[in-house]
């Protein structure tokens, strides 16, 4: 039986967000990600701190950092890759997913 898909967190990723914890006064909280409708392709990413996961969340450890996964959005993230990146482009969360079809030209929204 093949290995179920999970979300995986880089370690620049990791650093970013313990580095807004600080910021935020939340050394305890972890990241929340999920998918909502909206932007030009039909779905965006949201990311938010959070300190404990809702009952139905899926929990993800990761490099010091754990995700909380809503069970809806989980199913257009299975297999994601978060990552961070400071580049020429500007920098910010990058999600590798490929559920993705497609993504808006700023990258900020995708369909399914």
């Amino acid at each position: 039986m093949p290995e179920p898909l999970t979300i995986t967190i880089s370690e620049e990723a990791s650093a970013r967000v313990q580095q807004f914890r600080e910021v935020e006064g939340k050394p305890n909280a972890h990241l929340r990600v999920g998918v909502k409708g909206g932007g030009c392709a039909g779905l965006t990413y949201v990311l938010e701190l959070a300190e404990i996961p809702l009952p139905d969340d899926k929990v993800i450890r990761g490099h010091s950092v754990n995700l909380y996964i809503d069970k809806k959005s989980y199913v257009f993230l299975a297999g994601t890759t978060l990552e961070y990146s400071e580049g020429l482009n500007g920098r910010g969360f990058i999600f590798n997913n490929p559920n993705a079809k497609t993504m808006c030209g700023c990258g900020t929204s995708f369909s399914i």
